[in-house]
């Protein structure tokens, strides 16, 4: 009976025993690149605070929202606990490869409004895609009022104690 090592083993041209090569590959289990199996799902959400961080990075846009939304969310604001809504003026619809926003935003007096909301798609557009990796198909923007060099900020808390 022939030992199982004898058996395994080749001769090589001079007569001696070589051990055998594996040739044997690990098999690729699942198929393809591991970081293209399965599906990531972005939601509006964090594509809406992206959008509206970048909205807010911009020179010469005061605020984010109606007048109407920014008063709610100053009230908000002053409840303990409460922080400030960056997505507050932002509405984004997000597909599986891409996604369209609404923005809502003030301008501060003195800004051309058309090329701060020109700044504005541009920082929102590079952000949003670099992030998330969708393409971003459109940026609307409505200007809902202008900021007055004399006008109080809406957004100020109101002290504690007077």
């Amino acid at each position: 009976m022939t030992d199982m090592a004898d058996r395994n083993r080749t001769q090589s041209p001079e007569g001696e025993s070589e051990s055998p090569v594996q040739t044997r590959k690990n098999p690729r289990r699942g198929g393809g690149d591991p970081g293209s199996r399965g599906r990531t799902t972005i939601a509006d959400g964090v594509v809406e605070k992206i959008a509206g961080l970048a909205a807010r990075d911009v020179v010469g846009v005061h605020a984010m929202g109606s007048g109407i939304s920014r008063t709610f969310g100053a009230v908000r604001d002053r409840v303990p606990g409460g922080s400030k809504s960056v997505t507050r003026g932002v509405k984004a619809e997000v597909g599986e490869r891409q996604t369209a926003l609404d923005l809502e935003i003030v301008v501060e007096y003195g800004f051309a409004i058309a090329d701060v909301a020109r700044d504005v798609r541009e920082n929102v557009i590079g952000a949003v895609e670099r992030m998330t990796g969708l393409e971003v198909v459109e940026v609307n923007i409505a200007v809902s009022d202008v900021k007055l060099p004399d006008e109080e900020d809406e957004e100020q808390p109101e002290p504690r104690i007077q």
